[in-house]
């Protein structure tokens, strides 16, 4: 939610740099979810309950 927020209004204001930053952001988490083990994931995210940004 946040980085929706970020990325809508930070666009407008600064003419579109935060959405670019927010992009690449989001680039590299997906990444990073995508290099992990099921187990792993299961692990951290489900079992540990951590928040996902």
């Amino acid at each position: 939610m946040i980085t929706l927020l970020v990325t809508i209004v930070g666009g407008v204001l600064t003419c579109g740099v935060a959405a670019g930053v927010m992009h690449l952001i989001g680039l590299i988490e997906g990444i990073i979810y995508l290099c992990k083990s099921d187990e792993e994931f299961v692990r951290i995210y489900v079992d540990g309950r951590k928040e996902w940004f």
